[in-house]
């Protein structure tokens, strides 16, 4: 946990007291959190009257495209140029979503060379707080997009709080938590969401926008998920789907089409760690989710050049996916014991 200091707290203030070019960046593959705790940030500092500028990496999922003027916000690998002149320019750099500057890939280079002051915004575990000037950091969050709403709090300005604003934390929260289903066990959780639907947020109408616009293509990408690409374990307690290059081929692939279905093997009773594989170019990206105790984000570092949260993390192999699959379950015989529990949570 790192948690910003009264005097720190004095500093930003009086740092966000004077109209600034502000620069919000996020991870790659950047998700509802990513998304939904930068554009509620972008909404929050125009009010301010900052010139802001929102980047992400690479491109988000089209079932976030409804977040209000997402469209503002510049793509790097679309928009290389601009992002980099915005970062020279910038005279405030926040961070959010990430808890170390590799995480933002392409971007990393170019956040490192400005002398702009950083502020992190994250409840990732271990966060490299050397990186930053301000820390704002605890896992006893349900999502940095939380964060924010506390953060705006914390500085004196939950006043501010509207329509736009609440519509984007909303994402960030409810994506987060699988809709509300894990990682939101605290009442503070449910106190901000009270607070959002006083602002103005339509939950079902949000909710129904961030899960109930798939195309046929990805839906009939989850039915050959679990029919064809799932393999169990039961000595290990683990199933895990993979996707290579022909299937996201085949089903017409988008960014975000596979994202949530890591999740559906840990509704049966037997299974206690999911695992997606997804083909990419000369890598395999790996989704791990878990449930009670065992960390799969101390899996994903040891094994897999990643991390995350205990029960959800990433990381990456270099191998072809059968490849992935033999050593993914050759480094699982040594958890055994660990993932052998009766009870999920």
């Amino acid at each position: 946990m790192s948690l910003l200091t009264q005097t720190q707290i004095s500093g930003l203030k009086q740092l966000l007291s004077k109209r600034s070019r502000i620069v919000l960046t996020t991870h790659t593959n950047p998700d509802g959190d990513a998304i939904g705790s930068t554009m509620a940030m972008f909404h929050y500092l125009r009010i301010k009257g900052h010139e802001v500028t929102a980047m992400v990496p690479n491109s988000f999922p089209g079932f976030l495209g409804w977040t209000p003027e997402v469209e503002k916000m510049l793509v790097y690998t679309n928009q290389p140029k601009d992002c980099q002149q915005a970062l020279q320019e910038a005279e405030l750099i926040f961070c959010l979503d990430y808890n170390g500057l590799s995480r933002t890939g392409v971007l990393t280079e170019f956040i490192k060379k400005s002398e702009a002051p950083r502020i992190l915004i994250d409840h990732h575990i271990e966060p490299e707080t050397e990186s930053f000037d301000y820390c704002f950091c605890t896992v006893n969050t349900s999502s940095t997009a939380e964060l924010v709403y506390d953060f705006m709090e914390l500085v004196g300005d939950n006043v501010l709080l509207n329509r736009e604003i609440a519509e984007c934390l909303y994402a960030g929260i409810v994506t987060d938590t699988g809709s509300f289903s894990f990682a939101a066990n605290s009442e503070r959780t449910y106190h901000v969401m009270a607070r959002l639907i006083r602002s103005g947020l339509d939950a079902l109408k949000i909710h129904r926008l961030i899960y109930d616009t798939f195309s046929e293509n990805r839906l009939r990408l989850l039915g050959h998920a679990i029919n064809n690409r799932m393999i169990v374990w039961d000595d290990l307690h683990t199933a895990l789907i993979y996707f290579d290059k022909g299937d996201l081929k085949q089903f017409d692939y988008q960014v975000g089409d596979a994202e949530g279905i890591v999740n559906f093997p840990l509704s049966m009773e037997k299974i206690n760690l999911s695992i997606l594989l997804t083909e990419r170019d000369k890598k395999v990206r790996i989704s791990f989710r878990s449930k009670g105790s065992f960390s799969v984000n101390l899996l994903a570092r040891k094994h897999f050049e990643g991390g995350g949260h205990q029960n959800a993390a990433g990381g990456n192999f270099y191998e072809s996916v059968p490849d992935t699959i033999r050593a993914v379950k050759k480094i699982l015989g040594a958890y055994k014991e660990e993932l052998n529990f009766k009870t999920g949570y």
